[in-house]
């Protein structure tokens, strides 16, 4: 792990570099930011929880179990990697690039469970609302298990989907592989998705959000007093939404024809007022 006196002094003659990058491409990779113990630890912790949870009734049909990409809250078991993200001045760095207010902070975790699909291109959130996402790789993510696919450049203007589906923009992205400890820092607004995972294994991520602009959270590990809890992602976990989740699963091309054709007569996704 890079202490942070030894991340500053590097991140000194490469701050131009990584403010370029972020400017232009919309994410840059850190390597070798979180010490392999902690993303370990964190990794055996949240492999435990769905084990407990996956046999649990809490547990729940669709929400993302059928295309395979579950949201997490990762509580606790998160705490010392946002630890280490401030003692080796990550944060810090962020901060530079990207200035939030401390209460505008919230932990996630994408859990991209074996035989995943891939994710339609999306942002997160709002075009005119857009926020800093850290993304933490907690085991070695690489083409096999389901390395991000970023399309860089595409935080610079609001696209319509049509736009972006006829314009074939996609074409440009470039899958980001990672190795445990390393770090993606990523606007919201930069088009992305998940992709396939065809190992035996879940591959996690943490995230940490900065700088969103409804939440207010002073204390980030409070939630569900700081248990790991496993949420619906984009689908709903009622009938309704489960029959939704098939369909895109069997038939990816309707749902892209829908966000065609709705994206013609409206501009989704570019303000929530």
């Amino acid at each position: 792990m890079a202490d942070a006196s030894s991340l500053a002094s590097a991140s000194k003659p490469n701050l131009d570099a990584l403010k370029h990058a972020f400017a232009e491409d919309g994410y840059f990779v850190l390597p070798n930011v979180i010490s392999k113990q902690e993303v370990a630890s964190v990794t055996t912790r949240l492999f435990r929880e769905f084990d407990e949870w996956s046999t649990s009734s809490e547990s729940f049909q669709g929400g993302g179990l059928l295309s395979g990409h579950l949201n997490c809250y990762p509580g606790e078991a998160a705490r010392g990697v946002m630890n280490e993200l401030r003692d080796t001045g990550t944060l810090d760095l962020v901060q530079k690039l990207f200035p939030t207010k401390p209460e505008q902070v919230r932990w996630g975790c994408n859990f991209n469970l074996p035989g995943s699909v891939e994710q339609h291109y999306h942002m997160d959130g709002v075009y005119l609302d857009h926020y800093v996402i850290v993304n933490v790789c907690v085991v070695d993510t690489t083409l096999h298990n389901g390395a991000i696919d970023m399309v860089p450049k595409t935080h610079k203007r609001f696209y319509k989907y049509w736009e972006f589906a006829a314009g074939r923009v996609y074409k440009q992205a470039k899958r980001i592989p990672m190795q445990q400890g390393d770090v993606l820092v990523r606007l919201s607004t930069v088009w992305h998705r998940g992709m396939p995972n065809y190992s035996s294994r879940a591959r996690p991520m943490l995230a940490l959000t900065l700088g969103e602009s409804y939440v207010d959270n002073p204390d980030p590990f409070a939630k569900n007093d700081g248990k790991v809890t496993f949420e619906a992602n984009w689908f709903k976990t009622d009938l309704l939404g489960q029959l939704r989740e098939r369909i895109t699963v069997s038939a990816p091309i309707t749902y892209s024809s829908y966000r065609f054709a709705r994206s013609l007569i409206g501009n989704k996704g570019y303000e929530t007022f």
